[in-house]
């Protein structure tokens, strides 16, 4: 790693400048799309463009890919707190996309389920934006893309994993 005699382990001046210079290109990158994904919401294209927040794309998504499950469940799979899962939920029962439903085991227990509707208007939107994404890498590979979705995949899951330690962790002191 270096060509430091004295520690081999450690990393010359040069290299520590190249590394920083590095992260910080990444974050600012990190940041440029944060800000391209809210301006545009990663809405998609045509009529559906923009018209699904993402809370509720997250959350049809993941009740269309897990099956019908408690507002714990779901609240753990996406790593925010129950209330938050409930406040996010309560305008898609009202529309009809969620639908509340009692857990096949325990009838005392409530579940929620992907509402046909629900699932309609999920498909939609999925459309629109699989046509967004299409467009954006319009003159990539099919290996770039693959590359790419691995590791804008890896990265958020390292960026879970280190959010979910500091979470448990509590507060620092």
């Amino acid at each position: 790693m270096s060509s430091n005699p004295a520690n081999s382990d450690l990393p010359t001046a040069a290299e520590a400048s190249a590394e920083a210079g590095l992260l910080d290109a990444l974050q600012h990158q990190v940041a440029v799309f944060a800000r391209r994904a809210e301006q545009t919401r990663l809405g998609g294209v045509g009529q559906a463009r923009n018209s699904m927040d993402r809370a509720a794309y997250l959350l049809l998504n993941r009740l269309d890919l897990e099956g019908p499950m408690g507002v714990k469940a779901l609240a753990g799979g996406m790593g925010i707190d129950s209330s938050t899962v409930t406040r996010q939920v309560a305008p898609l029962v009202d529309s009809g996309l969620v639908k509340r439903t009692s857990h096949p085991e325990d009838g005392r227990a409530v579940v929620l389920a992907l509402s046909p509707r629900g699932l309609s208007r999920l498909e939609e939107v999925r459309s629109s934006r699989r046509e967004l994404m299409a467009r954006v890498t319009e003159g990539w590979s099919e290996e770039e893309r693959e590359s790419f979705t691995g590791l804008l995949t890896r990265f958020n899951g390292s960026l879970s994993e280190l959010m979910g330690a500091a979470s448990e962790a509590g507060p620092a002191s």
